[in-house]
């Protein structure tokens, strides 16, 4: 056992040079690499983080003029709406109007054509009234001709 604790004594004894020169690195690397490593992480890190945000904002920005966009479609689709509700409304009352003309001009003719046809039916009553007199007269002179003659010849004593 004297012997193991002489061999590690011995390894040891060697390893000391290997751990200074392992603490100089170390302590070198801590100067020279890694401080400056940290700082060029940290600034990436804060750029990374920066275009984040940067790209966030923009997501943002681009989300705002989105929706007034939507916004100023949506006022013209409604513009348009109530323009063509207007013009609607519109030709809606330009053809009431020109219903309301036409039914104006057909009742006129109506009302001419019941006046003429009125003074056409007085014109045939009177008409047929002169003509039923004149029909009637003639009537009675031919009934009563031959029995005016026969009544005349008795009178007068005529032939027998």
């Amino acid at each position: 056992m004297d012997e193991i604790l002489r061999q590690l004594g011995d390894l040891l004894l060697a390893a000391i040079p290997t751990v200074v020169v392992f603490l100089v690195l170390f302590y070198a690397y801590g100067l020279i690499v890694h401080k400056r490593l940290v700082a060029v992480l940290g600034e990436r890190r804060a750029r990374t983080q920066g275009a984040v945000e940067k790209a966030n904002a923009d997501i943002a920005a681009a989300e705002a003029r989105t929706a007034e966009y939507e916004q100023r479609l949506r006022e013209a689709r409604l513009f348009i709406f109530k323009k063509q509700e207007a013009r609607r409304q519109q030709s809606l009352q330009a053809r009431a109007a020109a219903v309301a003309e036409a039914r104006a001009a057909a009742q006129a003719r109506v009302k001419a054509a019941r006046t003429s046809l009125e003074q056409d039916v007085k014109g045939a009553k009177t008409t047929l009234e002169a003509e039923g007199d004149a029909l009637a007269t003639q009537i009675i002179r031919r009934v009563l001709k031959p029995a005016m003659a026969a009544e005349s010849s008795v009178v007068s004593g005529g032939p027998s």
